[in-house]
């Protein structure tokens, strides 16, 4: 991230086929952080837009030094626009938002007053919904629900990209897939004191979502890799062996019956119990390629957190006011 001229707050915006919208959101944003009295920056990220939205961006950043747009090569997703976001800014307070108009910039300040309460994350929460039943609410209600399982963390909506953090909290987060939703979770066991705010939902002003019931499962997924890396990212061995000990006893298990019945009952083996015996020694063999694999995600993990600094985005270019410092 950006270290010179720290801000008090930076806002940052993804933004992918939003051209109807971004002039508006650009000037609701503007006069609502106005009105906070802080200094701030407005950091819109051009997720390799087809339409006008990055030449409006352009136009509104060659006009405004408190406007920084990082246009992204492609369109990568929200996760990695975000990233590319929140490596861009200098604000002491990040506020993540959606660009379509259904976060409300004019509900920021609320969160800002959260964050001075003492709370190091502020996750919006749609109390109310307008999404569809069928397609939207109840798949999120779901999710949501696993989502705080999996986690620990008593929140009730996972999914909105509307969140305000401490700077210090999301320094050295690294995002991957699609996790943006879980930044709460990610968090969590770190210590960090989290806190929701409800928020308004609304029906898109302009445009279609860019999203659709096949989220679902990729959420489904994403839950998967939560667990795993909240619980067993730095332990991989643990997680593929409590697998393998489970195919160990079932085994074990199977085998000993099968000697029962041998020893006391003298019934063949193969007669009697041929598959049962099979399926034992599948089970143990089973077992052999969990403890491998965790001993391989050992090793994979370890090179990982001590070698890696690959980001998730490229970026094109960054544009800027040639006012702004630094």
């Amino acid at each position: 991230m950006q270290t010179p001229n720290p801000i008090d707050c930076s806002i940052v915006v993804p933004l992918y086929n939003e051209a109807q919208v971004v002039e508006e959101l650009y000037n609701r944003l503007t006069d609502v952080m106005k009105e906070t009295k802080l200094s701030y920056e407005l950091v819109f990220v051009d997720d390799g837009s087809s339409d006008d939205t990055l030449d409006i961006l352009k136009s509104i950043t060659d006009a405004d030094d408190c406007v920084v747009t990082v246009e992204l090569r492609r369109n990568f997703g929200q996760t990695p626009a975000l990233a590319a976001g929140f490596d861009n800014t200098r604000g002491d307070i990040v506020i993540s938002m959606d660009g379509d108009l259904q976060h409300l910039p004019e509900e920021i300040p609320g969160f800002i007053d959260k964050l001075k309460e003492g709370y190091d994350v502020v996750s919006g929460w749609r109390e109310k919904r307008v999404d569809n039943l069928v397609m939207r609410k109840i798949p999120s209600k779901a999710a949501n629900w696993l989502a705080s399982k999996v986690s620990g963390v008593e929140i009730h909506d996972f999914g909105t990209t509307f969140k305000a953090y401490q700077r210090h909290v999301i320094e050295d987060l690294k995002l991957y897939g699609e996790m943006h939703r879980f930044i709460p979770a990610l968090l969590s066991d770190s210590g960090v004191r989290i806190v929701e705010l409800p928020i308004k939902n609304i029906e898109r002003p302009h445009g279609t979502s860019n999203y659709g019931i096949s989220r679902t499962f990729r959420v489904a997924f994403d839950l998967i890799t939560l667990k795993f890396l909240l619980g067993y990212a730095t332990r991989p061995l643990h997680f593929f062996g409590k697998a393998a000990t489970y195919c160990f006893v079932l085994a074990f298990a199977f085998l000993a019956y099968v000697m029962f019945d041998k020893l006391f009952y003298n019934v063949p083996i193969l007669v009697a119990h041929g598959p049962m015996a099979m399926l034992a020694g599948l089970l143990v063999l089973v077992g052999c390629l969990f403890i491998s694999t965790g001993l391989i995600g050992e090793l994979v993990s370890r090179v990982y957190f001590e070698a890696t600094q690959r980001k998730i985005y490229t970026v094109r270019k960054i544009h800027c006011s040639d006012k702004l410092p630094g």
